[in-house]
């Protein structure tokens, strides 16, 4: 029987190497620990995210285990919500699931991430996280100009702005006489398909067909977004509209 000898490498056997620009946003540092050695297809390494870092949407063929050893950070899955991990969390994402994941804007963030080669690659990589998505217009939304200052800054010129106060903006939206709930319907789901906020955009499909939207202007408007928002946004927005219509059989 041959004598097997352990192998081991050194931390400064493995380079650290900064993560491929073209598949993150922000900066992110690549510290492997081992490639795939056959007959074990699987490989890993610590990837560490400067705050507001993160991945482009992509997905794993085989899945992925992330640990997190440090910090805060996000993990989202299409069509899903976006959620807060932090250290000692373990994130299971399933094979083909697209997904992205990095730090929040104010922490730092450090995951070990494990996965397999299938056909010689452990991932495929889609288009960046919008700031709507990452949650950058979100945090920007915090701290609102107050009403009394907006009317400072827009008052003079653009007198209707300045009256958009959190009262409006959020009670009687619906109910102002300029637009009708039709208009406002159409309005508010061209944002949701563009913010591609999938669980919103349900209820207010139901609501614009309640509204006098027909399924004909809401399938058209889809197909014409899918040019301004892209179209994985119109993709998820025609599989919750198909939901919705059968329900709701045009007479």
């Amino acid at each position: 029987m041959d004598l097997v000898t352990v192998s081991i490498t050194h931390e400064s056997d493995r380079p650290l190497r900064p993560a491929a620009p073209e598949h993150f946003t922000g900066k992110a540092i690549v510290a492997p620990l081992f490639p795939a050695d056959a007959p074990s297809d699987a490989t890993a390494a610590y990837v560490n995210f400067e705050p507001g870092a993160h991945t482009d949407w992509h997905s794993h063929p085989v899945g992925q285990h992330l640990v997190v050893t440090k910090g805060t950070g996000y993990v989202q899955f299409w069509g899903g919500e976006r959620k807060t991990i932090k250290t000692g969390d373990v994130v299971w994402i399933p094979p083909g699931v697209k997904h992205w994941h990095g730090a929040t804007p104010d922490s730092s963030f450090t995951h070990l991430a494990v996965q397999e080669h299938q056909e010689g690659k452990t991932a495929d990589w889609y288009e960046k996280v919008t700031d709507a998505q990452y949650g950058t217009q979100e945090k920007n939304a915090v701290a609102p100009v107050q009403p009394s200052r907006a009317q400072q800054l827009m008052g003079e010129t653009a007198p209707k702005l300045a009256e958009l106060t959190d009262k409006v903006l959020y009670d009687d939206i619906w109910e102002r006489p300029e637009l009708s709930k039709r208009e406002r319907s159409l309005i508010t789901v061209s944002a949701l398909i563009a913010l591609n906020r999938p669980d919103q955009l349900r209820s207010h499909i139901n609501l614009a067909l309640k509204n006098g939207v027909t399924q004909s202007e809401i399938s058209e408007e889809i197909t014409h977004l899918a040019f301004y928002t892209g179209w994985p946004s119109a993709v998820t927005a025609v599989g919750i509209a198909k939901d919705i219509f059968k329900d709701n059989p045009t007479k």
